[in-house]
């Protein structure tokens, strides 16, 4: 047999091997599981930054000549297809110069309970299809709960994010307002009362992009959302609060409830929540803590007082794959009373009917807006019963750490803004030459001027040369109108040397784009000198 008809007899094997995971294929799920890990210890031994910096069409270009319809039928050679074009361009959290978004690295813990949860590949929303992991999920709730200080009564639910579990919370404290305000309206039987129009929901001019979108997707509309200002270091000023609700009940509108957030996603600002507390309870409000980044509090042996309030709320919002290094998606919803969550119970026969309810079988599709969903409290319990809370604890205390470094070096530099001092882990600030500024061949110019509008361009241009590079990665954000740079910090490996570093590519890359700058104004400096001599000639 020549070597033709061997390949030719091995490919017919492939196509003939079933690919389903069960007893009669351990073997080649074990041996494809370690061919994955070897890939994965190559990619993480070659990458020296946390990017490629690839342009879409050039990656998009590679995936165009995939046919997926000629399957490779070998585990080899499609794993070599991914590292081309997944693996080498992917953006890699663990890397120490990422501090762009609210990405954090991983424990590995959780990646064994990935493993696991989808081999069997659980749907955790009734009994029958879950039995433990049902169980293990609502004691990790039950514990969230109590981490929290929510009460006996506390429940919830495991999510998809902080998005989702934003629009639980807005989504219960509408119907609740129905029911104890409007005659016991349900929304669910006879839908939106006739006065949901005056309906408002306060929070901070700093929250979430999320609380807007939650209050349009629950038939409000954005016009209800009445945004708070902010006190210089960007937390909810609750005196305005208090005069906004005021006015409002005076225009005849209906407040029902105010959103604090526990960590801004731009300023990591947390909103006064033992006042906010204080005042929602006097109004009669629904009460809600966007907590999904200032949850790592929970677990800081040095930092929980900061969240003091919180129990006081009426739902929170957590987000474990930001502060407690999970994978997303890890998010769950709390709330102190579990009756609240009927709001978006439906029993369906084949699923979840009443019966089951009745005796007492526990069926988490009744508290959840989705229905297959997967195992996702896996990740946490593993982390917890192997690493456990407090190194959890630790990994966000550096993290914050590593914000007040950053302020203090930026602090020392003529070269930057800042905008605020850090409360966790981000930090707000942009790149503004000062004297320092070495322009050359620009000496003999009159500077072109320092308009905001060019610092903006500046500090963009900036951030789209370090993606560029893929040397950093750091966040571009808007403030008053105006663009600065952000670093998020959630990586406890990051150090002092790596975040000099980053700071040094930012101050380089802006030196060259303003020499660019200025020798382009002395070009049309010189072309406009050049026209007023001919002129006077």
């Amino acid at each position: 047999m020549d070597l033709n008809e061997s390949l030719a007899r091995d490919l017919d094997a492939c196509r003939e091997s079933t690919w389903l995971f069960n007893a009669d294929q351990l073997p080649d799920y074990e041996s494809a599981i370690l061919r994955g890990l070897s890939l994965l210890r190559q990619q993480m031994r070659e990458t020296d930054k946390p990017w490629s910096g690839i342009a879409p069409q050039a990656l998009n270009a590679e995936l165009n000549n995939i046919d997926l319809a000629r399957p490779l039928y070998c585990v080899d050679a499609a794993l070599d297809e991914l590292k081309e074009v997944y693996l080498r361009h992917a953006v890699y959290f663990h890397h120490p110069r990422y501090a762009a978004h609210l990405n954090c690295p991983i424990a590995y813990p959780a990646l064994l309970a990935e493993l696991i949860s989808s081999a069997v590949n659980t749907s955790v929303d009734t009994w029958d299809q879950s039995a433990g992991a049902t169980l293990i999920e609502q004691k990790l709730v039950d514990w969230t709960a109590q981490l929290i200080g929510l009460g006996d009564a506390a429940d919830g639910i495991f999510t998809s994010g902080g998005s989702q579990s934003n629009l639980m919370a807005l989504l219960l404290a509408r119907d609740s307002f129905c029911r104890s305000c409007l005659a016991d309206h349900c929304v669910k039987q006879s839908g939106l009362p006739a006065c949901a129009s005056r309906f408002r929901i306060f929070c901070s001019q700093v929250s979430h992009f999320s609380i807007q979108k939650s209050v349009a997707l629950i038939g409000l509309g954005y016009q209800s959302v009445v945004s708070i200002p902010t006190d210089r270091e960007f937390r909810m000023d609750a005196t305005a609060l208090r005069l906004e609700i005021a006015q409002c009940r005076q225009q005849g509108l209906l407040p029902i409830a105010v959103v604090a957030t526990a960590g801004t996603t731009d300023f990591g600002s947390i909103d006064p929540l033992d006042e906010i507390a204080e005042i929602a309870q006097h109004e009669s409000l629904w009460m809600h803590v966007d907590a999904a980044y200032g949850c790592g509090l929970l677990a800081s042996s040095t930092q929980r007082p900061k969240l003091s309030g919180i129990e006081k709320a009426h739902s929170v919002t957590v987000d474990y794959h930001k502060s407690f290094l999970q994978p997303v998606a890890c998010s769950a919803f709390l709330t102190r009373d579990a009756r609240y969550l009927s709001a978006v119970t439906h029993h369906a026969e084949y699923l979840n009917p009443l019966s089951a309810q009745r005796e007492g079988t526990p069926n988490l599709v009744d508290k959840s807006l989705q229905t297959t969903r997967r195992f996702d409290a896996l990740k946490l319990w593993l982390t917890l019963r192997i690493a456990g809370l407090e190194s959890i604890g630790d990994a966000f205390d550096r993290a914050c750490d590593n914000a007040n470094i950053a302020y203090r070096l930026l602090e020392r530099n003529s070269d930057f803004e800042l905008l605020h001092r850090p409360e966790l882990s981000t930090l707000v600030f942009r790149f503004k030459p000062g004297a320092s500024l070495h322009l050359a061949s620009s000496q003999d110019l009159a500077a072109p001027p320092a308009r905001e509008d060019h610092l903006d361009q500046l500090n963009d241009s900036i951030r789209s040369r370090l993606l560029s590079t893929g040397q950093a990665m750091v966040a571009g954000t808007r403030v008053n109108g105006r663009r600065y740079l952000k670093f998020t910090f959630l990586n406890p490996d990051t150090r002092e040397g790596d975040i000099r570093e980053m700071l040094h590519l930012i101050r380089q890359h802006g030196h060259e784009l303003l020499n660019e700058r200025y020798q382009q104004y002395g070009r049309e400096h010189e072309v406009e000198s050049g026209d007023d001599t001919n002129a006077c000639a």
